[in-house]
This record gives structure tokens, sequence and C-alpha cells, in this order.
């Protein structure tokens, strides 16, 4: 098992805002969009009574509103004072790092490359905050295709959940392209994407298997899989234990398992737990490094 895996600080917090404004019961609790990327997590606060919307506007105004760990737009933002909503801002505060630096960058003058992938309700959030001047890029291509007004006045930032092998290699594209080009002073590409990471590739040097538990649309959880996959190992990614396939186990003697940063730990037990239905188990931990760190809750919910 790799370690670290499953919740990071930013996860921990923007649930525990959720759990806490559902046990104050002072009234219907509205999340926008999903608080955390894990269907299993959403499921279990709807189960409780949190309610998931997709768009403010499902919100009656003056009731309570949540921001997903993903962060919003400034537009959000405003839509949410124009309807009198109470809210609880649960963004990672690593997330509201790169949208401070963006809007820094933008103030500044500058272009504002955000390495990313399109539709992620983070870069959608990063995006927002200086429209007019931040582009997207994904691929090499997009930084081979890239035109900008002032070729000296570039900025790059980065989505907090990517690959960091893929994410380096976009960087040194741009600046190869770009000389000048300025970034943020400490990466942001979050600790516990890097962290996991790093696990992963240890341990697919070892095992003839991965599974990776976490949701589809979890961006950090999916990258694990595909590192795990460039270091030629047999990879997949489980929501549950049960879409565990006892075929991925014939001939296999060591299996990597680690679980995404939005992955509750009870999810990695009943994998273990599906595994040992077809022989005996012996769990091996292999940690890389331990963290430490906890982000303060917002005032709304202490």
């Amino acid at each position: 098992m790799a370690g670290p895996r499953g919740f990071c600080a930013g996860v921990e917090r923007a649930v525990e805002v959720v759990e806490r404004l559902l046990a104050a019961g002072s009234g219907p609790v509205f999340v926008r969009k999903q608080i955390v990327h894990n269907t299993q997590v959403v499921a279990d606060l709807a189960a409780r009574g949190a309610v998931f919307v997709d768009n403010l506007d499902e919100v009656p105004r003056g009731a309570t509103v949540v921001f997903s760990a993903h962060g919003v737009s400034p537009s959000v933002r405003r839509d949410a004072a124009e309807r009198g909503l109470h809210v609880v801002d649960a963004t990672c505060p690593l997330v509201t790092k790169v949208h401070q630096e963006a809007r820094k960058y933008a103030a500044a003058g500058h272009t504002v490359v955000l390495i990313g992938h399109a539709g992620h309700e983070e870069v959608e959030g990063t995006l927002g905050e200086a429209p007019e001047q931040t582009v997207l890029v994904e691929d090499l291509q997009d930084v081979d295709n890239l035109q900008v007004d002032d070729p000296t006045r570039v900025a790059y930032l980065t989505q907090t959940t990517l690959a960091v092998d893929e994410t380096t290699a976009l960087i040194d594209a741009l600046r190869n392209k770009f000389p000048g080009a300025r970034g943020p002073g400490t990466a942001d590409i979050c600790y516990a994407t890097t962290n996991r990471q790093a696990a992963v590739s240890e341990i697919a040097e070892r095992a003839q298997l991965i599974i990776v538990v976490g949701s589809a649309n979890s961006s950090n959880s999916r990258r694990l899989v595909e590192i795990a996959i460039r270091s030629g190992t047999t990879a997949y990614l489980v929501d549950r234990a049960d879409e565990v396939d006892p075929d991925w186990l014939d001939g296999v003697s060591v299996i990597g398992l680690t679980a995404g940063a939005s992955a509750p730990l009870v999810l990695v037990d009943e994998v273990i737990a599906r595994i040992g239905e077809y022989g005996p188990v012996d769990v091996v931990e292999h940690t890389v490094t331990r963290e430490t760190v906890r982000f303060t809750l917002p005032p709304e919910v202490r």
C-alpha cells in the first residue's frame, strides 16, 4: 500500500465544513457542485441531508451554500451575493493561492498561461479570475500554437492536481518559447498530489498490478493511474471494491494499492477485503513521506 494515500488536508477541510453545517441543523445545506470529486463522499453527505446543486439558481434566496474544494470564479461569487446567499467557502487554500497568483499577474499586465484540463471545475474557477488575459493550455501542441500580444510579459500557473512529470515538460516548453516567462514562487501542484504520485511511482517498480481507488472525475486519481501505466505497470481506477475484476489478479502475486486525495480510506480497506476473497493477503506499507499539513476551517463553522 502506497503512503500517503487518501484524503488530503484540503479534502478533509471541505468535507468537515459540510459535516459541521449539517450537525448545526440550522437549515438546509446546499453545496454547489460536488464538494470533492468522490461519489461515495457525495452520496454519504447527501444521505445526511446535504443538497448538491449544479447552479446557484437552484438555491433558495437567503439559504446557506457551500463552495466546493475546487473553487469558483468571481462571477459565481457575485451571483451568490446578488441572491443574498449565506456563503461558506470550502475552497482548498492551495487553489485559492493559484487564484491570487492569477489576479496578481493579470494586474501586472501579463498574459496568464494556465496549464490544466478544460472543463475541470478548478480550471473554470481560475480562468474566471482574469478571463480576458488568461489562456488554457493542455498539451505541448497547445504550447506550440500559443500566440500572445507581448511575448515578454507571460506568466504561467497550473492546476493543482496535474501529473508532475507532464507539467514539468509543459513548463519547460513554455520557457523555451517565452524565455522571460514568470511562474509562481512555489509550485502550484499541491503537496498531496506530488506525494501520492511519488509513492505510486515507487510501488509501480515492485508491483505487477496497481489499483487506484478514486472516482472517474477525480483528476488526481486519474493521474495516479496514468503514472503507473507510464512506469510499465498495468493499472486500473476503481470507485468501489466490487469494481475489482478477479481476472486482473490472474498470475499476479504483488499488487500496488493507493487512493486519490478525495477517496475515503474505508474504500481501500474494502478493496483489500475484496482481493482477500481470492486468496491470502499480506499487507505491506510503503510510505515515501509523512503528511502533517492541516488547514484552518472557515470562520462560519469554527
